[in-house]
């Protein structure tokens, strides 16, 4: 990631602070504060979130690693572990047959 994309998406995300973080969440299985979001992904479905303006979708599990779009860029993130994306820590908090649960705040 270049320093204008990095402070592109710092910009982006303080704009969504002072907004207010609960205007930056676009559904039911979103629950945000000013600067993190966490996710409840249903498993087996088109699994989809506006999270801190961004896209977020689930694109799978496998082997203990989730798999994450996030604005475009594909990350994988191991369960109980975390990683970065577009300017985001990115934490997955729990996996089951049914969901997974993702932790999403600005870095």
């Amino acid at each position: 990631m270049t320093y204008l994309s990095r402070r592109l998406a710092a910009v982006a995300a303080a704009l969504v602070i002072a907004t207010g973080g609960l205007a930056a969440c676009s559904s039911d299985n979103v629950d945000c504060t000013t600067s993190a979001c966490t996710v409840t992904f249903d498993r087996g479905v088109e699994a989809k979130s506006s999270v801190l303006g961004v896209d977020v979708k689930l694109v799978g599990v496998d082997n203990g690693v989730v798999k994450l779009d996030v604005a475009g860029t594909t990350v994988s993130v191991p369960v109980d572990g975390s990683a970065q994306a577009q300017g985001f820590d990115i934490t997955v908090q729990k996996v089951t047959d049914a969901e997974v649960v993702v932790r999403i705040q600005t870095s």
